[in-house]
């Protein structure tokens, strides 16, 4: 009995693996008969498990969604991951999830191997997670699944959108991807009244029921969608916006300017050009001044920004020599 349980908890394994097994393979790999293997699957259909079977040369055995959810047989690795997941989902940027996380992370551990259980007794003892100084925005889990789920089914969106100004607006749009960048979610969608690509932040977004018609796909501005996101973002309406000389290779820069703060562009192997910007001149010439490294700014292009930096520059040496003006 205990040897017939071992091989079934195996047949299971391999079924949950996403592909299709023919009886042969599934007989070698649990070195038995493939009647044993048969009458194997005929035990997983009567626990609830939905095994599919196909005749024919070409035919096999797969694990299908049920109307229920049996139970999962994971590997070591993949329980250390998955628990992993569970507590970063604790303070992660899904509202509302908390509690459901924690009470599935608490199932997992009660039946984890004593082996397993004290690697992550060690994770989560000797972790700590700095909160952010000031609240984060959430997103409800159920906006998501709406969401990717209209990015699947090709289906228009209606939703009042809040800009960063606070301006509010009525948007209809044709969704194709979420983006998850940090502590923030993001939707590309190509805005069918504006006629352009558009990426909402998904916090902002308000979407009416029921959705709208389906669309024919368009092909997506980038095949890089994470990297398009990245330029919007760098490219938002700042009030004083910038393009500097760095006297550094292109790639150093970027390896310590976020993706959010500008486009670097190389000019030669020692230079490169950002394209940047802030609130205010005062601010980007502080911000500039912590990029550890000489730059270069117009006075006739950028006047502002030049006086701006003399004044950081004076405030500076007067804290040097402790004079004040």
């Amino acid at each position: 009995m205990v040897e017939t349980s071992a091989r079934i908890l195996r047949l299971l394994s391999l079924l949950q693996t996403p592909r299709e097994w023919t009886g042969p393979e599934l007989a070698q790999r649990l070195d038995v008969t493939t009647r044993t293997v048969r009458n194997d699957i005929e035990r997983l259909r009567r626990l609830g498990y939905p095994v599919h079977a196909t005749r024919g040369s070409a035919g096999g055995y797969r694990l299908e969604a049920g109307t229920a959810l049996p139970p999962l047989l994971l590997d070591d690795e993949e329980a250390v991951a998955v628990a992993v997941g569970l507590r970063t989902a604790t303070v992660g940027s899904v509202a509302g999830i908390e509690e459901s996380a924690l009470r599935a992370l608490a199932k997992l551990e009660r039946v984890l191997p004593a082996r397993l259980r004290r690697r992550l007794n060690a994770l989560q003892t000797y972790t700590v997670a700095v909160r952010p100084a000031r609240p984060h925005p959430t997103v409800p889990p159920d906006l998501l699944t709406t969401l990717a789920a209209a990015c699947r089914d090709h289906e228009r969106l209606r939703f009042d959108y809040r800009a960063h100004d606070a301006s509010a607006s009525r948007r209809d749009v044709e969704p194709y991807r979420l983006v998850n960048w940090g502590r923030r979610w993001y939707l590309i969608a190509w805005d069918t009244e504006r006629a352009g690509w558009r990426t909402f932040r998904v916090d902002r977004m308000e979407p009416k029921i029921p959705a709208g018609p389906r669309f024919a796909p368009r092909p997506l501005p980038d095949d890089d969608v994470a990297a398009y996101v990245s330029r919007g973002i760098a490219e938002a309406p700042w009030r004083h916006r910038t393009t500097v000389t760095v006297h550094a290779p292109a790639e150093a820069v970027a390896e310590r300017l976020p993706a959010s703060a500008g486009q670097v562009e190389p000019v030669d192997a020692e230079t490169c050009l950002v394209r940047t910007g802030a609130d205010s001149a005062g601010t980007l010439a502080v911000w500039l001044g912590a990029l550890g490294t000489d730059f270069s700014v117009s006075p006739e292009r950028d006047p502002e920004l030049a006086a701006a930096l003399g004044a950081l520059a004076d405030r500076c040496r007067r804290a040097v020599s402790g004079t004040r003006s």
